[in-house]
C-alpha cells in the first residue's frame, strides 16, 4: 500500500520538500503567470475550474511529462481592498510512485508551495529516503528538450 505522510509542521523535512516542489515547477509557475490575475479571479469566483485545469495542463506539458502535474479542482482568490490579490490553486504532483498534494500560492512578486499530503508507493522509507525519492521523482518528471544528435 505504500507509505503516507501528513505534514507535521514541526517536521524539519517539510520545508525541504516544499522547496523541491517549488523549484521543480518554477517554469510552470512562470507560464501560469502569463495569464492575467483577473482571469484566475473570474474562473475561481464563477466556478469555471475547467478553464484553470486547461491552463495548468497546457503550462505543465511544456516542462513536465503528461499527467505528472495537475490542478486538483479547487482554489481561492484572495482579493481585498488593502492588499494585492493572491491566487491559491490546489495542485497534485504524481510521478514514479510519489504523490504530493499542495497549494500553489501566486502573488505579484512571489510564489510559494504549501505541502498538505505526500505518499510513496514504497513502504518503510525513512524521512531522508522520502525526500530523496521526491527529488528523483521531480527530476524524472521533467521533459528533456535537448536536440537529438
Amino acid at each position: 500500500m505504500g507509505s503516507h505522510f501528513m505534514p507535521d509542521f514541526r517536521n524539519k523535512h517539510v520545508a525541504a520538500r516544499e522547496q523541491i516542489l517549488a523549484e521543480g515547477i518554477s517554469e510552470v509557475v512562470a507560464e501560469l503567470r502569463l495569464v492575467d490575475i483577473v482571469d484566475y479571479i473570474a474562473f475561481l469566483r464563477l466556478d469555471r475550474l475547467g478553464n484553470i485545469d486547461d491552463i495548468v495542463n497546457s503550462s505543465a506539458q511544456l516542462y513536465l511529462q503528461a499527467g505528472s502535474l495537475r490542478f486538483s479542482g479547487e482554489g481561492d482568490a484572495n482579493v481585498t481592498w488593502n492588499a494585492p490579490p493572491t491566487i491559491e490553486l490546489g495542485m497534485e504532483f504524481r510521478h514514479a510512485g510519489v504523490t504530493a498534494h499542495f497549494r500553489l500560492h501566486l502573488a505579484a512578486a512571489a510564489a510559494a508551495v504549501t505541502l498538505s499530503y505526500l505518499a510513496f508507493d514504497e513502504p518503510g522509507l525513512s524521512p531522508d529516503e522520502q525526500t530523496e525519492r521526491l527529488t528523483a521523482a521531480m527530476r524524472g518528471a521533467h521533459v528533456d528538450w535537448r536536440p537529438a544528435d
